[in-house]
């Protein structure tokens, strides 16, 4: 992958998104179960949980051995498995800063991983490795904003083990926003405070991470209750690709690597639950926020691939940890003033050339580094610096035509020049310009859509390439999430809690429309104008 520069990924998110009308709503598949009202007994405290790499599937393939915390909101929530994150980039920091927005990443300024929230300015406290991070690239606001707004007693918290993950769910507003560092503790930037509370120091000392060294992660239940294959070369780039999997036997590195392991999100549920009693949250009068984002999913996602042994295990995994925070939270709070959201930030593909339950045969791994280096030698050639003028990632081209002004390069005939090579490239599905996108029927053109609701049509980035579905762009031996399509955009969308009526729904609905349903249950109301909707079939 090459990158010639990154300025335009950030300015072109200015500017007003094509949001494709919504069909009309379905019916539940069941009818939903009345639940009790809420007037009397108001909710103190909502959770929200992001999954990430969680596929809506694999709660329907998966679902039969889920005894935890999943299957207790599967069974007593609003559970839509037609979910999506309905734009084209589906990395992490954009589908994060969507969760609680409710608005698209055209709208959010984050529009990808690389332009997320890593800046040197804001470094992190006590000395911990890693970049410094804060939200300075997130525009507008998020749930969180808007309960404050209603009521300055409102606290919040948000963990995770990934910097994003922690911090775009909250936007800008300075909160209690903490994620993991690979010294083994939770720490966080300058951009919150200048030093860790108490609370935070003291469950950094108790070491948790480091006391999975010399642990042994092996299967949850009997073998055979996993149909997958467990010896496949092309997962975990061809080393320690079947079980049983080990830590460290030293405690350093144990910390370090706790992400590749499940025990990583039970760590981060335990930081989480040490939060909530800390800050008394969820104890009222008013609204408390705990956004939890748990990313061992996506480690193993990556390293084994959706079709994995691994991958099976893991979703049993979290489902227990899952369940066990549920448990202890009860205990503290009453349950039924606590409400609980539930998503992915997105999907993923399959490694091509690897048998999948997907229809991936032929998939292949795709690269335009070759068209790439070929516009960046002829923009030498007429005296233009590369870095100054166009940035190309992973199919989006974005190019600064007032940096072109006074040279020979006409920006159209560069483009266009570039739109007829990238389509002779074998497994190239489509390339736009994003002026014509514009004019798409982005009801019946979901590529067209996403990739509008990802960037505006007048921005920078000027054309994207989408690749054939299950082609991935070549980034190395890992399975790979980021394209518009189903595979990579599918997430749960499940909301629990006295109000919404249970059952499941076959509803098209997006993640975006997750905060203002949320923002309508918890009597507030959204700041600015969002992407999202209202989800009114599951509320009394």
């Amino acid at each position: 992958m090459i990158r010639l520069s990154s300025f335009a990924l950030v300015t072109s998110m200015l500017g007003v998104s094509h949001v494709a009308a919504q069909p009309p709503a379905a019916a539940p598949v069941r009818e939903a179960r009345p639940t009790a009202g809420t007037s009397a007994n108001p909710p103190t405290l909502v959770v929200f949980i992001t999954i990430d790499q969680l596929r809506a599937d694999y709660l329907t393939r998966f679902g039969a051995q889920l005894t935890g915390g999943l299957r207790r909101i599967l069974d007593g929530g609003a559970v839509f498995l037609n979910g999506f994150q309905d734009h084209a980039v589906t990395e992490t920091a954009p589908g994060h800063a969507a969760t609680m927005s409710g608005r698209f990443p055209v709208h959010t300024g984050i529009s990808s991983n690389s332009q997320g929230v890593n800046s040197s300015e804001w470094p992190l406290l006590d000395g911990a490795p890693g970049a410094g991070a804060a939200p300075y690239r997130f525009e507008g606001t998020t749930l969180t904003d808007w309960l404050v707004r209603k009521d300055r007693r409102t606290k919040v918290l948000s963990v995770s083990r990934k910097d994003r993950g922690a911090i775009l769910p909250i936007g800008k507003s300075k909160q209690a926003v903490f994620w993991y560092s690979t010294n083994g503790t939770f720490t966080t930037s300058t951009w919150y405070r200048d030093a860790l509370p108490a609370w935070v120091r003291a469950f950094n000392a108790e070491r948790l991470p480091q006391a999975t060294a010399d642990r042994v992660w092996d299967l949850l239940l009997p073998e055979r209750a996993y149909p997958e294959p467990d010896s496949v070369p092309a997962e975990s780039s061809g080393r320690d690709f079947t079980f049983p999997h080990f830590t460290s036997s030293d405690s350093g590195r144990a910390a370090a690597s706790l992400a590749a392991f499940p025990w990583m999100d039970d760590v981060t549920l335990r930081f989480a639950l040490r939060g909530v009693q800390a800050m008394q949250l969820g104890s009222g009068p008013q609204v408390d926020v705990l956004n939890i984002s748990l990313s061992t999913t996506d480690a193993v996602g990556h390293r084994f691939g959706p079709d994995s042994r691994e991958i099976h295990d893991q979703i049993l995994q979290v489902d227990r940890y899952l369940g066990q925070f549920l448990d202890s939270l009860f205990k503290l709070r009453d349950s039924t003033r606590i409400v609980i959201a539930l998503t992915g930030d997105h999907g993923v593909t399959p490694f091509p050339g690897v048998k999948s339950s997907d229809p991936n045969e032929g998939a292949r791994a795709v690269t335009l580094d070759t068209l790439v280096q070929a516009m960046a030698k002829g923009l030498i050639a007429a005296r233009v610096e590369p870095g100054r003028v166009a940035g190309y990632e992973d199919g989006v081209l974005a190019i600064d035509r007032r940096k072109l002004d006074g040279s020979t390069v006409d920006a159209d005939s560069l483009v266009n020049w570039f739109a007829t090579e990238a389509r002779k490239v074998p497994g190239v599905f489509r390339v736009d310009r994003m002026r014509d996108l514009a004019k798409a029927d982005t009801v019946k053109d979901a590529i067209a859509r996403r990739w509008l609701h990802m960037f505006a049509p007048d921005g920078t980035v000027v054309l994207v390439v989408t690749l054939n579905r299950w082609n991935v762009w070549s980034v190395g031996p890992i399975a790979m999430h980021g394209s518009p399509w189903d595979q990579d955009a599918n997430v749960p969308v499940l909301f629990w809690g006295a109000p919404f009526k249970p059952g499941r729904y076959a509803d098209t609905v997006r993640v975006v429309d997750m905060a203002p349903t949320l923002a309508e249950v918890l009597g507030t109301r959204p700041t600015e104008r969002v992407d999202g909707h209202v989800l009114r079939q599951v509320l009394p």
